[in-house]
């Protein structure tokens, strides 16, 4: 790594000039570093906004889950099954698919070595079980805070390493020239007081992109406040998105944000609505059920049907989610869970209830008092994570909500996770490797094979310096500036980051979330146009010390345009209700008559499951094409000609 400085609109700048950068300090970005180190590639760093931050170190579920190849048992897998039940969720590429089934063990195992304690029998089998969307017995886990867990574990490899990290350092501008990578523009946030420390210029060969999902984009969302995403300066900067209309969402609690899912429902819950103060409170659920068992049954459901599901509202645990975003985003109300009573506030009368619920309770141990009783008994550990984050089940509701929870498109990659932006690679949640469904967990693997496999192809095809800094400075000095001027823009006597930002979240929420009608979508996108449009104009913020929030309020508006336009172009093209997404449609069918006329939908036939959608950002506008998915390569796999072609200097590229 080489230091200088250069100087543009009268700021000092200065600029490290190194083989490969790898932004986010998550599990995949972790994990690119590591393996690059590993792979012989030294001239590296990684720049992170917050060591501590992101997604993979702030969450979890009741059994967070990592998805891999089948590693016990009798039942037969193969890698070729693995990638056909991931191609299977429909708009996924085949040769992605195939990947990330051939390198699971690989990425499984490294973790396993380095500590994650994934359970493992008295014979040294990594047992497994059935997650959603998953045919097989793939599924572990280290407990609720498996990503914490992956986190911990390679963070501890990269500095046994010495990886240098550039820690408080925020992405704000991806420098290109054409569809080459040029590096990368940061603010230093502890250092933005003073203008010539403020900003600092990476000039590199290779990005390794790991900055998470935009998370930022919605006021209702599981994610930790800490992660907020970066994929508006990568659609700005031209970098493909793919699959931007597949998200998953499903209840989470506010405060903390987690997701509400296994036995917090299997419990059996009181929902309860109130006003905005607290007060008026009511069980809503009761006013639309016709039998009690029936509604009981739909909440047991929930905790292993948790995402959102349009497949499940007519006849499934969906509707439940309905029943919770109509009391929240149409009536403005708010929704709890409480554990302390019963519904009804009676005994429960658990004959009554399906089979499965039934019969899963019996076999618990669980037909016996309240829901709080039933989670002690149950899963104590789950009320202990709530008691040591300020929330006491035993005694108080919790707050919830019909929450993102993970974005299954992105930015578009090749089978090496390289961009359309030579040298730019994109992993971990930010890259777009999933499809309209995906088993659980299959999250966490996708980023581990994501960034081997990112740096993999770096270490053999892209070693060698950087451009001159002088070239460098040349080149990237318009977009440097560019960034700058934004940045000098804003200042003013006053500070109205955060109102445009709550704003903006909401709306996303209610507009662009799981609920979804085309004149609102239309009207929400033009009302975010106008807002970049006008952005150094009505943005104001009153110290430098903003100015981190001002940069993550432009990427927010942009990766909101963009996904905002991305639904648009997919109604317009014929598309219908699928996944997590109900799309309003006046010519489909109402699900139950109670319901407002929003809820009207068409089902996805699946007919459209072989095409991906894939989007560029240019000069204010989107421009969308529509392609066929890549089919799972079937290469010839004899071993004598897979071992000469790997003789010869390695070459699988």
């Amino acid at each position: 790594m080489i230091e200088s400085s250069i100087k543009i609109m009268g700021y000092d700048i200065k600029v490290y000039s190194l083989n490969t950068v790898v932004v986010g300090t998550g599990a995949a970005g972790l994990n690119a570093a590591d393996r690059l180190s590993a792979f012989g590639q030294k001239d590296i760093a990684i720049v992170t906004e917050n060591l501590k931050a992101g997604t993979s170190r702030n969450t979890g579920s009741d059994k967070q889950t990592y998805y891999k190849l089948t590693l016990a048992g009798s039942e037969p897998d193969s890698v070729y099954d693995f990638a056909e039940t991931l191609f299977e969720g429909l708009c996924v590429d085949g040769d992605i698919a195939l990947c990330e089934a051939a390198l699971s063990t690989q990425c499984f195992l490294k973790l396993a070595e380095l500590g994650v304690p994934f359970p493992r029998n008295r014979y040294g089998e990594y047992v497994g079980y059935k997650t959603d969307h998953d045919p097989k017995r793939r599924a572990t886990s280290a407990g609720p805070y498996t990503s914490k867990y992956m986190t911990k574990c390679l963070e501890n490899s990269v500095k046994q390493k010495n990886i240098k990290i550039f820690d408080k350092m925020q992405v704000i501008k991806i420098l290109t020239d054409g569809n080459k990578l040029l590096g990368l523009l940061c603010l230093d946030v502890q250092n933005s007081q003073n203008p010539n420390r403020r900003y600092v210029a990476f000039n590199c060969k290779n990005v390794i992109y790991a900055a998470g999902g935009p998370a930022g984009m919605y006021a209702d969302s599981v994610y930790p406040f800490s992660q907020r995403g970066a994929s508006g300066i990568a659609f700005e900067a031209g970098i493909m998105g793919k699959n931007l209309t597949e998200w998953q969402y499903g209840l989470a609690s506010v405060k903390p944000r987690w997701n509400v899912s296994g036995t917090y429902m299997q419990v059996l819950p009181r929902f309860i609505s109130t006003d905005k103060n607290g007060n008026d409170e009511r069980e809503f659920l009761a006013d639309f059920f016709k039998y009690k068992g029936d509604m009981l049954s739909k909440i047991f459901l929930k905790g292993y049907q948790w995402p959102f599901d349009v497949r499940k509202v007519s006849n499934g645990s969906s509707i439940i989610d309905i029943l919770v975003y109509i009391e929240t985003c149409i009536k403005g109300r708010r929704v709890f869970l409480d554990f302390s009573r019963n519904p009804g506030d009676s005994m429960i009368d658990f004959s009554k209830l399906s089979s499965e619920a039934k019969d899963y309770l019996e076999k618990s141990g669980a037909t016996f008092g309240t829901p709080i009783e039933r989670l002690m008994h149950m899963n104590a550990p789950a009320v202990k994570f709530y008691k040591e984050k300020g929330v006491d089940l035993t005694s108080e509701p919790l707050e919830i909500a019909v929450c993102a929870q993970h974005n299954n498109g992105g930015l578009s990659i090749n089978k090496w996770w390289q961009t359309n932006i030579e040298g730019f690679f994109a992993a971990g949640e930010v890259s777009a490797s999933h499809g309209v469904y995906r088993p659980g967990g299959t999250a966490l693997n996708a980023g581990q094979v994501g960034s081997t496999r990112a740096a993999q192809y770096i270490a053999a095809n892209r070693k060698g310096a950087p451009a001159d800094s002088a070239v460098f400075a040349g080149q990237a000095a318009y977009a440097i500036a560019d960034a700058i001027t934004m940045g000098e823009a804003v200042f003013s006597d006053c500070d109205n980051v955060r109102e445009i930002w709550d704003n903006a979240a909401k709306r996303m929420s209610r507009f662009g979330g799981a609920i979804r009608s085309i004149e609102n979508i239309a009207k929400a996108a033009e009302e975010v146009r106008n807002e970049l449009m006008n952005f150094n104009k009505t943005v104001k913020v009153s110290s430098a010390s903003g100015l981190c929030r001002v940069y993550r309020l432009h990427d927010m508006l942009l990766s909101q345009y963009v996904y905002l336009e991305a639904m648009l172009d997919y109604v317009r093209c014929g598309g219908k209700s699928r996944g997590s997404a109900l799309y309003t449609d006046k010519n489909g069918i109402k699900p139950h008559d109670a319901l407002p006329d929003l809820f009207t939908f068409t089902l996805d036939d699946g007919t459209r499951g072989d095409m991906v959608q894939e989007v560029i950002y240019q000069n204010g506008k989107c421009e969308f094409i529509w392609r066929k998915v890549r089919q799972i390569p079937k290469d010839d796999d004899f071993f004598e000609n897979v071992w000469r072609t790997y003789r010869k200097n390695g070459n699988i590229y």
